[in-house]
């Protein structure tokens, strides 16, 4: 509810007081910036170029003005957005005011505002009014909680405030023929009603109690959530990450954690979430470009986009082989078979045979065999001819002196038949001469010709090249035989054989053999960069099992969180299909399942419709509940011909900006049919459409033409469902996924075309 006048008073001179502060607060530390840079200059002259700790420690000071300065001009116009009253125990009421960073007065010694990640933030996202309690760095604090408060500013005013009365601001519809939820919060309702942008926005000021929850559980668990079109889940783990950086920030660095997203285009929309929270300098990065850069291989990666293309586009015997090969290379039957061929690798990859000089053995086989495959058994094969040579390096002397004192022995006793002999003195040390000479020469030359022995033995252990061993592991005709003891289709082995080899030659490396290639690299060579300390995976329902498994590897304590929607799983033949097996083949049963089936994104009407798309898939999921935020319904436009279509596009368009939105999805359902859709509205000189590609990293314009496969994660106010016809998008399981897809991606407006029969998946809603 909106609060009384007198009170609202009191707030907008809270807000003018503040923002005064907040400019005279930044005013003072470009002040001391610049007596900084002056004292930085003195000591560079001084220390004409050397080393200076002072200096060291100036620098430090100078870079957390800068940061700090920048964060106050970046919150000078809405420095908080929500205040709460909490009376401790044995204390005092205090006010709280809560912003996306903390604003505090060093001169003064006073908190102005609190950063919504500290630990009494927690009560405004999930503490109730009366008795409630927060967890504080030495313990749990307990108190009452006497007031919630939501500011609405706007261009530096205060416009609205709100009380939440009680914690439930999502209740059930208050008639019972009414879909979806009520929506209590009307500052809530106020952000959902916004017009959407090029970037995913950060939701400080709206988090809701379960989002929360996740935000803030526990760091060293593997976290799996399950999050419907809508539900935030990206926007979610995105604030988690600032909020561990937040909590940890003596312990994680930006640097040590990272996000994998699905391809450069996403990366674009989400890149300012992290950096306007505080996040730093986190990097975020594609699956492909994570991997090739552990791989240190330069080569064009054949995406999962351009092989979904081209199984949308075509429909052939290839098509069968293309699903069949990316299903097994990431599943967990794969990885068994790469686990086999490891340790084929580890025993015939070295030469498990003497090393001697003459007839003197200087290490035996059984010795380098149980030093590989025993004894260093817990390093990869790589690291340990590594340390095989340290240690041959190391025992040499010890094993030539045992040679030297063998081979003295030996000339020992013919220097004493020499000597013992009745020959005359001078035969004697002519004798005793070439001996001496014959055993000094003989030493010399097993030392030198030791050396030269190991060296070899070394250099016939080849480099471990991964890319060359995974095009053998095809190759080999009889490996086919031995590893997958004939449990895999050979006319598909051969056919994958073919396919690595040809991309192979061309420096074309397929995205389902990255898991493969870095599961290798990790047991033959081994981590040779630093493991990250939280990493979120985005849109997981599009990895497979075997790639997730991989990526674990690279995260400490199982840091890791991985969001998605199975409802969404448009990669459905290599992708995973559920989660529980995921939990099960990957995590040994330990993961964190969260299911998040509150949609915030579109209205009711078309969350509704998208709902009955979801309904027809095989693997049925519990359907996305609306916020109550109507709208109108989605629409259903029958076109006749080109001339037709252009009209239609065009009243659409008029239609949302006379709403105040701007945002227009033209939705085709793959590059294909968006060149075509592109080419119909030049040739009519229909202008400010952009054509998005999978090379683009961004959005920009507000009217955009997209196939449906790169628009997940994506938000329009409004989407035009190109060409939804019965052959366009039939029953097919892809089909409906890619539909349900489309369908969500809709804020405000919606509309769906065909020319000829409307695709049965529509039809029949």
């Amino acid at each position: 509810m909106a609060i009384n006048k007198d009170e609202f008073g009191i707030e907008k001179e809270n807000l003018k007081s503040t923002m005064k502060w907040l400019e005279n607060e930044t005013v003072y530390l470009e002040e001391n910036i610049e007596k900084i840079n002056s004292k930085i200059g003195e000591i560079k002259k001084e220390s004409k170029g050397k080393y200076n700790i002072e200096m060291e420690s100036f620098l430090k000071i100078q870079n957390n003005l800068k940061d700090k300065i920048s964060n106050y001009k970046e919150v000078k116009d809405k420095p908080y957005f929500a205040r709460i009253d909490f009376k401790e125990k044995i204390r005092d009421n205090e006010s709280f005011y809560i912003g996306k960073i903390g604003l505090h007065d060093e001169r003064e010694e006073e908190e102005k505002v609190i950063d919504w990640r500290a630990p009494i933030a927690d009560l405004y996202y999930s503490g109730t009014e009366g008795n409630s309690s927060y967890e504080g760095p030495y313990g749990k604090i307990e108190g009452e909680l006497l007031l919630k408060r939501k500011f609405l500013i706007k261009d530096n005013e205060l416009i609205d405030a709100f009380d939440e009365g009680s914690n439930q601001i999502i209740l059930k519809g208050i008639n019972k023929d009414e879909s979806g939820e009520g929506l209590e919060d009307e500052f809530l309702k106020i952000a959902l009603e916004e017009s959407s942008s090029s970037k995913l926005k950060d939701i400080v000021a709206t988090i809701q109690k379960e989002q929360n929850q996740i935000i803030r559980s526990e760091k060293n668990k593997v976290a799996i959530v399950q999050g419907s079109a809508g539900s935030g889940k990206t926007t979610i783990a995105l604030h988690r990450l600032a909020y561990l950086l937040y909590k940890y920030q003596n312990k994680i660095s930006p640097e040590e954690v990272i996000v994998l997203a699905p391809n450069k285009l996403f990366l674009n929309y989400i890149s300012e979430v992290l950096p306007n929270l505080g996040g730093g300098d986190v990097p975020q990065k594609t699956f492909e470009e994570f991997a090739l850069e552990i791989l240190k291989i330069k080569a064009k990666i054949y995406t999962k986009d351009e092989k979904l293309s081209y199984i949308i586009e075509n429909n052939n015997e290839n098509v069968k082989n293309i699903v069949k090969g990316s299903k097994f290379k990431g599943s967990m039957f794969f990885k068994t078979i790469i686990d086999r061929y490891i340790k084929y690798v580890e025993f015939s990859g070295v030469n498990y045979e003497n090393i001697m000089v003459e007839e003197h053995i200087i290490f035996s086989r059984k010795e380098i065999r149980d030093l590989i495959m025993k004894n260093m058994k817990y390093l990869p094969l790589e690291k340990r001819i590594e340390e095989l040579k340290r240690y041959f390096n190391g025992q040499l002397n010890n094993r030539l002196d045992k040679i030297t004192r063998a081979i003295e022995r030996d000339y020992d006793i013919l220097l004493k038949d020499i000597r013992n002999s009745e020959e005359e003195e001078e035969v004697k040390r002519e004798k005793f001469n070439l001996i001496y000479d014959e055993k000094d020469e003989k030493i010399g030359k097993i030392k030198k010709e030791s050396k030269k022995a190991i060296k070899q033995f070394f250099n016939r252990l080849e480099k471990i090249d991964v890319v060359s061993l995974y095009s053998n592991l095809f190759s080999d005709e009889t490996l086919y035989y031995t590893l997958t003891e004939e449990s895999l289709p050979k006319d598909l082995w051969d056919y994958l054989r073919d396919e690595i080899n040809e991309n192979i030659s061309n420096n074309i490396i397929d995205r389902d053999d990255l898991a493969a290639l870095l599961y290798l690299k990790l047991k033959l060579q081994g981590n040779d960069y630093p493991l990250y300390k939280y990493m979120i995976v985005d849109e997981g329902q599009d990895y497979s099992n075997f790639e997730v498994l991989v990526l674990t590897s690279s995260v400490i304590n199982n840091s890791f969180a991985i969001v998605g929607d199975l409802g969404q799983s448009i990669y459905y033949y290599r992708g995973i299909n559920k989660w529980e097996n995921l939990i099960k083949d990957v995590y040994n049963g330990e993961g964190e399942y969260i299911c998040l089936s509150q949609s915030y994104r579109s209205t009711i009407e078309i969350v509704n419709f998208a709902n009955k798309a979801l309904a027809k898939q095989e693997n049925y999921l519990k359907p996305a509940k609306p916020v109550l935020r109507h709208g109108m319904e989605p629409e259903i436009i029958k076109y006749e011909d080109e001339a037709e279509l252009i009209k239609t596009i065009d009243s659409i368009e008029k239609k949302v900006k006379s709403t105040g939105k701007s945002s227009i999805a033209l939705i085709g359902k793959d590059m294909k049919e968006c060149v075509e859709i592109h080419e119909i509205l030049t040739k009519n000189k229909i202008k400010g459409w952009k054509l998005i590609k999978e090379d683009k990293g961004e959005i920009g314009d507000k009217k955009i033409i997209i196939p449906s496969y790169m628009t997940k994660g994506l938000e329009f106010d409004c989407t035009i469902v190109y060409n939804c016809d019965t052959k366009n998008y039939t029953l097919s399981e892809l089909d409906k996924k890619l539909l349900y897809v489309v369908l969500t991606r809709a804020l405000h407006m919606e509309y769906v075309l065909y020319k000829g029969e409307l695709s049965q998946i529509i039809e029949s809603m």
